[in-house]
């Protein structure tokens, strides 16, 4: 049973998410500010976090870079209608997807199991393939490990996610439509910048400068990982 842990300041909001995604099968706990969720992330171990952003004291920007400081659980942020600024840099600050208000539990339910299911897709099948080495870069597969000049870079779902997409076929260019269907499972073209964001983190972890080594962009079309 998946855990979830609910980050609202909204009492009808907390408690209708609360109730729908507990008769969705997911064991849920609620809490109302910033502080409190960052207080259970130890002792409740969530599988998810859905974390609104417009919190009191901590905002939920704060809340999303404190928990990739020290975890990468993964985040669904939960934006009110029209918020676009906050979406990209909610997303560029490490959360893995996104839902608008008013929240639906079984959209909300979707996009929780879509995480998970993309992390179980990312987890060893008992074959342990060898760790790939392009450059200076070493993504282990089979571990979920990658090294960059020797260094463990530590990558939130969507960001390993989509490393491994991307260097699966090194010089094969992706549009973002395929990289959201192959990495978010989303099927809407609006929802692109979660590539957009996605593609910006990642680079910032592995230093990309202005001329990206591994994640290069294919102006017009999208992302390919280079050869070079």
């Amino acid at each position: 049973m998946p855990r979830v842990l609910i980050v609202e300041d909204d009492q009808d909001v907390r408690r209708a998410v609360q109730l729908g995604l507990r008769h969705q099968g997911h064991e849920v706990f609620a809490v109302e500010t910033g502080e409190e969720g960052l207080e259970q992330l130890l002792p409740f171990r969530p599988d998810v976090v859905v974390l609104d952003l417009m919190l009191p004291g901590i905002s939920g920007l704060d809340v999303c870079r404190r928990i990739r400081d020290r975890d990468q659980v993964p985040i669904i942020m939960v934006t009110a209608r029209g918020d676009d600024i906050d979406v990209v840099v909610g997303l560029e600050t490490g959360a893995d997807d996104y839902v608008v208000k008013p929240v639906q539990a079984r959209v909300l339910d979707a996009r929780i199991r879509a995480v998970l299911r993309r992390q179980d897709a990312s987890l060893p099948d008992g074959t342990r393939p060898r760790a790939e080495t392009h450059g200076e870069l070493v993504v282990d597969r089979a571990g979920l490990v990658v090294t960059h000049r020797g260094e463990p870079v530590t990558l939130a779902p969507s960001e390993l996610r989509l490393l491994l997409t991307l260097s699966a076929s090194p010089g094969q260019v992706f549009s973002r439509q395929q990289l959201l269907e192959a990495v978010w499972e989303h099927s809407y073209h609006g929802d692109i910048r979660l590539v957009d964001a996605c593609v910006k983190r990642l680079r910032n972890k592995l230093g990309e400068g202005r001329n990206p080594r591994y994640v290069q962009t294919v102006r017009g079309f999208g992302y390919r990982f280079g050869t070079s």
